[in-house]
């Protein structure tokens, strides 16, 4: 196994290996000894290779410059209090899926996250196996949530649905906003939604963009599960069914 490699300028440690496999995975964490552990569990996976470790947020945008990679393990502590860390990693590698570690029982922090598009929250004491399981996972396009974070997340859209339902606050939507919510609930694409309606794909990106800001939510995972728990669709004629989003894997941890 090739050693690995310290760029003292900028604390990336990197592997020198040609990188022929499908998952490339950079390690964000504070802790020189978990990233070592971390990177001794995926040398044993012949799938998954890990090119590059970062010590700090800044060391984790250099390495993201400069090694093509698919998946991010973060530790949380690196982006805590810092609000705008997850947009900007989105915007720096936009092709890269992020897993934040965090501490046990963390729900505010938890819903949050994947409010900002994480694509998975896992503790750090998650056991190796699982770990494996969810970068693969998360590295195919999945969405990695286990039981008690789908708890934390329908009752965090409960308690915003149950807001607003005081009219008060209650959002208005126009009939053209629930035709399209009704589309994208039966998982119509932009441009499908577009030829329905009869207008253009830009357009439809717009009225999203009016729809997640009225309703509170960020993507259509967050609007679909809003639909469901707060009954938007009421009306017969564009009432349906909202299946379980398919990149969403849950998972039972080992006792």
């Amino acid at each position: 196994m090739t050693e690995d490699l310290l760029d003292n300028r900028d604390g990336i440690y990197s592997s020198d290996e040609e990188d022929t496999i499908a998952v490339r995975v950079i390690v964000a964490d504070s802790q020189a000894i978990y990233r070592v552990g971390i990177r001794k569990v995926f040398a044993l996976e012949d799938d998954i290779r890990v090119v590059a470790q970062a010590e700090s947020l800044d060391n984790l945008y250099a390495a993201l410059q400069r090694f093509p990679t698919d998946v991010v393990l973060l530790e949380g502590a690196l982006i805590s209090g810092t609000i705008d860390a997850i947009p900007q990693f989105m915007r720096r590698a936009p092709d890269a899926k992020l897993i934040v570690q965090v501490s046990e029982n963390e729900e505010n922090n938890t819903v949050e996250l994947y409010r900002r598009g994480v694509r998975g929250v896992v503790p750090r004491s998650i056991s190796p196996d699982l770990l494996v399981k969810c970068v693969r996972k998360i590295a195919a396009g999945e969405t990695w949530i286990d039981n008690q974070s789908i708890s934390w997340v329908i009752e965090a859209y409960r308690t915003q649905a149950a807001a607003l339902t005081n009219p008060r606050t209650q959002p208005r939507l126009s009939p053209k906003e629930l035709a399209i919510i009704g589309c994208i609930t039966r998982g119509m694409r932009n441009k499908e939604i577009a030829y329905q309606i009869g207008t253009t794909e830009q357009v439809i990106k717009n009225y999203l963009r009016k729809i997640y800001d009225k309703l509170g939510v960020s993507d259509r995972l967050e609007l679909a599960l809003y639909c469901l728990h707060h009954q938007i669709l009421k009306d017969e004629s564009t009432a349906v069914n909202i299946p379980v989003p398919s990149t969403v894997v849950p998972f039972r941890a080992k006792a």
